[in-house]
């Protein structure tokens, strides 16, 4: 991981906490997660927009971020006050 991306992502995964139930792949829209396995490797953390849809469906507790940051902000700002596109970042 590079340092900007430790600056704006708040994603944080317990691998050994996982138990394979392969939520966190079907609920992230920006396919963040994959299946390796039994388990499941972030594999593109930098498509993260700190949703949460992956926290809150992980039965495990495995997934941990700070919703409402981040790009998912950017994007509901945008959608608030009218912009067609939003900026990340």
């Amino acid at each position: 991981m590079n340092e900007l991306t430790r600056e704006i992502n708040t994603l944080q995964y317990l691998e050994e906490k996982c138990t394979g139930c392969k939520l966190c792949t079907m609920v992230c829209p920006h396919g963040v997660f994959a299946m390796e396995g039994d388990v499941a490797r972030v594999v593109r953390r930098d498509a993260c927009m700190e949703c949460g849809a992956c926290m809150l469906n992980c039965p495990s507790e495995a997934i941990a971020v700070d919703s409402g940051v981040g790009c998912a902000a950017a994007m509901i700002y945008a959608a608030l006050t009218g912009r067609e596109e939003p900026t990340c970042g």
